[in-house]
């Protein structure tokens, strides 16, 4: 009687706690089969969308910004003088007419934060603008930026240098060629000279040597007669290919020596920024059925990695279904550079003087699929964004060989060209610079340009630091050998 009282006891002291275990576990399993489920068939478009948002969020740790004391003359001040000069010698009649009567009919000479110029030589660089508008908006506006602005350089991460350096470069360019390369008589060499003397005399240069300031060279030629003397700094460019390539018509009559070597620039401490956009952004819900295969609109003929262009030009112009056209999209073609990009299920993007260009960018907004032909590209944001999922790759020895693209592009499904376009509709606003706010003095978007660049830059910050401190404990008089950091 005692032995059955034992089992009876035991049975009920241990069912009440095998019954939950049990359903527990049963439940475990049916979570975790469930998560698989939805991994596996749910679409990668879905996936990466998730992804995008999360890098939307606000990390805890903004980067903290020092602006340097510049002058407003090498600024806003820049602009100022912008609109009060004359038109643009490299523009047509009626773009500088469209211009001219902008500036007119605003009050931008009485504006304290004046807008970028919208001729679209200058406009497609203009991140400098949107940048330094984002460090000059009140504190209390700025809760969606990821840089906090400090007013101690001791307690900051980076050092930002406004100068407009596309501005002054464009500027200068806009009154002719000939004084560019020369330093008598050049203006933007003069506030060139002025800025970089500036900032290597302050404390904050000495103490890092530089390797924490940031500038903004968005045009290839910005700052070019003193590459040499920023390189050790952050810079935000468009690509490298201005900077290693070197040049016969160098102030230094092609000495290699005088050139930038391309040990100075590096995906290691420099960010790639995008170019602005210089064609309205179509929604993905405005869509409409797309006649042509492929659209190009630009300059045939180029120097440099150009070249290839041209036989890319001879080998496409008479193919049907492919439209190539001579223009800019200035004030003149611009309704149609939108009508060509937005009627084309593909946009090509060859490699011009640079392996970039703003073209890219009004494809993206066009949701007309890219397709890049330029083995030596740079892009912005890599890591944050994969390309893959909304362009076309194309090695060069494939595009040039006859009847080889048409065919491979025209292989490519309707399912998959939409794919391409839902994902182009998600990352459009990744590539935005504009804030809509005058002067772009205002909020910035959470997942906008600006934001994309100061994660950028806050990812180099410890291979920054280290050097700094590598640089510190050097004894004096020995160098640091030049290594290359190319990836």
């Amino acid at each position: 009687m005692a032995l059955k009282n034992n089992i009876n006891s035991s049975i009920s002291t241990s069912l009440p706690c095998s019954v939950p275990i049990l359903f527990l576990t049963f439940t475990s399993i049916c979570t975790v089969s469930l998560s698989l489920f939805f991994f596996l068939f749910t679409s990668p478009s879905s996936r990466s969308s998730s992804s995008l948002i999360s890098q939307n969020a606000l990390p805890s740790d903004p980067i903290k910004v020092y602006v340097a004391d510049l002058p407003r003359s090498l600024n806003y001040g820049l602009l100022e003088k912008y609109w009060s000069s004359g038109s643009d010698s490299r523009l047509g009649r009626d773009t500088d007419n469209e211009i001219q009567s902008k500036k007119i009919h605003s009050q931008e000479r009485n504006l304290k934060f004046p807008p970028y110029p919208e001729n679209p030589l200058i406009k497609q660089y203009s991140a400098e603008y949107w940048i330094l508008g984002d460090l000059m908006t009140p504190s209390e506006q700025r809760t969606s930026s990821f840089a906090k602005r400090v007013y101690d350089v001791r307690e900051s991460d980076i050092v930002f240098v406004p100068f407009f350096a596309t501005l002054s470069a464009e500027m200068q360019l806009g009154k002719g060629k000939g004084l560019f390369r020369k330093k008598v008589g050049n203006e933007d060499y003069e506030r060139q000279r002025e800025v970089v003397d500036f900032v290597k005399n302050s404390e904050a240069w000495k103490r890092s040597g530089g390797r924490d300031h940031v500038f903004v060279l968005t045009d290839p030629v910005a700052m070019w007669h003193v590459r040499e003397e920023i390189a050790p700094a952050i810079l935000l460019v468009v690509d490298f290919g201005g900077w290693y390539r070197l040049d016969s018509k160098s102030s230094g009559g092609g000495n290699s020596s005088d050139m930038i070597q391309h040990t100075q620039v590096s995906l290691l401490k420099d960010v790639i920024v995008p170019y602005t956009h210089l064609l309205p952004r179509l929604h993905l819900a405005e869509n409409k059925k797309r006649q042509t295969l492929l659209y190009f609109k630009g300059a045939k003929h180029r120097h440099r990695g150009g070249l290839v262009r041209e036989k890319l030009w001879d080998l496409l112009v008479d193919e049907p279904g492919v439209i190539m056209e001579e223009g800019f999209p200035n004030a003149t073609g611009r309704e149609q550079s939108i009508k060509g990009m937005r009627s084309s299920e593909f946009c090509l993007h060859p490699a011009g003087d640079t392996p970039t260009s703003c073209r890219f960018f009004d494809a993206v907004q066009s949701l007309c699929i890219p397709v890049i032909v330029s083995d030596n590209i740079e892009l912005p944001f890599e890591g944050m964004l994969d390309y893959s999922e909304f362009s076309v790759f194309v090695a060069v020895s494939d595009a040039l060989k006859p009847n080889w693209l048409v065919s491979h592009l025209r292989s490519f499904s309707k399912e998959q060209r939409d794919g391409y376009r839902r994902k182009m509709a998600e990352v459009q606003p990744i590539f935005q610079y504009d804030n809509g706010y005058p002067g772009g003095i205002g909020p910035i978007p959470r997942g906008g340009a600006v934001n994309h660049i100061w994660k950028k830059v806050h990812q180099k910050l410890p291979v920054i630091k280290e050097a700094i401190v590598r640089e510190k404990r050097k004894p004096p008089g020995v160098s640091v050998p030049l290594r290359c950091h190319c990836t």
